[in-house]
């Protein structure tokens, strides 16, 4: 078990990565292996598998020109899977624009995933057992979003936590702390996750902050911090359970940080990654890839094989092509519902062009 007290404590300030599956697929740390069963380890792979596959054919889907905005996933499945893994159903998920995969694991259909990239209004339109909010693309936003929801769950006697995630270059704005202090101070049930893949667009993090870890940034708040091997969905998942563990408990917000690493560009709207990132880096990364380390572990242990992965893919791309012939059949959005969706309340110049183009598109 971490000791998040001790985590707290001045003296105790080293942020050491937790890790308990290494590059290799060999289990480094058995004391700390999560009580999954076999059943579970063969889901959260699954799970792995289907978030490459839709990383896959939404870059597809993008160059088509049959996907708005995207942000790419490959190298973060062990990450945001495993941690979403560790979830209740009626947790909160407070996403930024590259945590779709989690809102869709958590419930969100994966057509109106499609449609939020085109920017359709009925993207935003969440089932009602689904307790989250759509991605934000405000850089760290979601932090003080978080610590309200937190709040209002602890304030309602709620046994349920609110996860926020942002990347690395999240922590370099203000409602990264105003958002984990507020929470910190009214010991909300709040999990903020830090995914650090090394570069905020192509500013790379060292030359975002001189703190050794992004973890130890929790420390100006009072709050538990972690490092934890974001390519390793064995040791995400046990520190998301057991931070889930404290915050339930009345403990107050973790902040946690993820180290993994995209391999391809930070979105799909003009950025180059081979401008600021060299070849040996990114070599270096694809050694550590989360999917084929777990997929090492779990065929050692003979729970998993090519052939279930050739089959759990063609599934997966089936699905997705469904998802993307459902959003084709949605409704064409107008003018007059943008200008309606924008404004609660319409100065004069807005309310007389909603009159033209209604006129406009009534004939």
């Amino acid at each position: 078990m971490l000791d998040f007290e001790a985590l707290i404590k001045d003296e105790d300030k080293d942020f050491k990565m937790v890790q308990i599956l290494n590059e290799k697929g060999e289990i480094v740390d058995p004391d700390h292996l999560p009580d999954l069963s076999d059943d579970q380890l063969v889901e959260l792979m699954s799970k792995m598998v289907w978030a490459r596959v839709l990383d896959q054919r939404s870059t597809a889907l993008n160059r088509q020109g049959r996907l708005g905005f995207y942000a790419p996933t490959a190298g973060h499945e062990a990450s945001q899977m495993a941690s979403v893994y560790a979830m209740d159903k009626g947790d909160f998920i407070l996403p930024r624009y590259r945590d779709v995969p989690e809102l869709i694991q958590h419930g969100l259909p994966i057509y109106k995933a499609f449609l939020w990239s085109r920017g359709h209004v009925e993207g935003n339109h969440y089932p009602d057992d689904l307790r989250a909010l759509p991605p934000q693309i405000i850089i760290g936003a979601q932090y003080v979003q978080a610590a309200g929801v937190a709040l209002g769950l602890k304030i309602k006697g709620n046994k349920n936590v609110a996860f926020a995630y942002t990347g690395d270059g999240g922590t370099s704005q203000g409602d990264f702390y105003e958002g984990m202090n507020f929470a910190g101070h009214f010991d909300a049930p709040a999990i903020f996750i830090v995914e650090n893949n090394e570069f905020a667009i192509s500013v790379p993090r060292s030359q975002q902050t001189v703190a050794k870890t992004l973890a130890q940034k929790a420390v100006a708040v009072g709050i538990p911090g972690v490092q934890v091997d974001g390519m390793d969905p064995l040791a995400v998942y046990e520190v998301c359970k057991e931070a889930r563990d404290w915050a339930l408990a009345g403990n107050g917000p973790v902040l946690i940080e993820t180290m993994t690493y995209r391999y391809g560009p930070h979105t799909l709207s003009g950025d180059d990654p081979k401008r600021y990132r060299s070849a040996e880096l990114d070599e270096l990364w694809h050694q550590r890839d989360p999917i084929n380390r777990f997929r090492t572990y779990l065929q050692g242990k003979g729970l998993w094989s090519d052939e279930q992965e050739e089959k759990l893919t063609e599934k997966y791309k089936a699905e997705i092509k469904d998802a993307v012939d459902q959003a084709d059949k949605a409704e064409k959005q107008t003018v007059s519902e943008f200008l309606t969706n924008t404004y609660e309340v319409q100065p004069q110049n807005i309310k007389e062009q909603l009159n033209i183009y209604r006129q406009k598109e009534s004939n």
